[in-house]
């Protein structure tokens, strides 16, 4: 498989289910891509917690369904809209697992103090290396067969996630990679004009 065929074929899957076959080779998979993931300075900024079984209930079904329902009520949205919130929330607690995706901020900040010049780089340097790792590991999933969509619930959700599973002070959550079986595929995916996205000089 080219790596361009691998690019093509992740996609986000919000149809999923627990039927991995071998779900460590799966979380093994995420963590080789983490592993082999650019970081500047080679400063391996990147964490990962993996959320599986009753955790995952718990992620979905409690953290981020109680966090998603205060905000709307915060806002004046009717209790009604939140039904259809729910449902997309429970798709995602129906998968296998996630994997939450941090930025450890005390070697951001060690960096900082140890090249001042670059100083105002290394968070902007810290939030390319997440967006990379994150999507090498959900195409490394899908050369698996295992279906994946990225999720954004931070910072809402951060202060209790972080009480729930023990996350460390300095780690920064900065998405989801929910995972799991591939129970409908994703539909024909549309691109924009070349002209608009691309130039050239010579």
């Amino acid at each position: 498989m080219t790596f361009l065929k691998s690019l093509e074929n992740r996609r986000s899957i919000y149809a999923l289910g627990k039927n991995i076959e071998n779900p460590d080779q799966a979380i093994e998979t995420i963590k080789q891509a983490v592993r082999l993931s650019p970081s500047a300075f080679n400063s391996q900024t990147t964490r990962v917690l993996f959320v599986t079984g009753a955790a995952q209930e718990k992620l979905w079904g409690e953290i981020v369904a109680d966090a998603v329902h205060a905000s709307m009520k915060a806002q004046g949205v009717p209790e009604s809209a939140f039904e259809g919130t729910k449902a997309k929330l429970d798709g995602f607690k129906a998968a296998y697992g996630t994997a939450l995706f941090f930025e450890d901020q005390e070697v951001v900040k060690n960096l900082q103090e140890q090249f001042v010049l670059y100083a105002d780089n290394f968070p902007v340097w810290s939030e390319q290396a997440s967006g990379i790792t994150s999507v090498n590991a959900w195409t490394a999933l899908a050369e698996l067969g295992i279906g994946a969509n990225l999720q954004h619930y931070n910072p809402l959700i951060d202060e209790e996630v972080a009480k729930a599973f023990h996350v460390p002070a300095s780690w920064k959550l900065r998405g989801e990679l929910v995972f799991g079986s591939i129970e409908a595929k994703a539909g024909e995916k549309e691109f924009m004009d070349d002209d608009a996205r691309f130039m050239s000089a010579n």
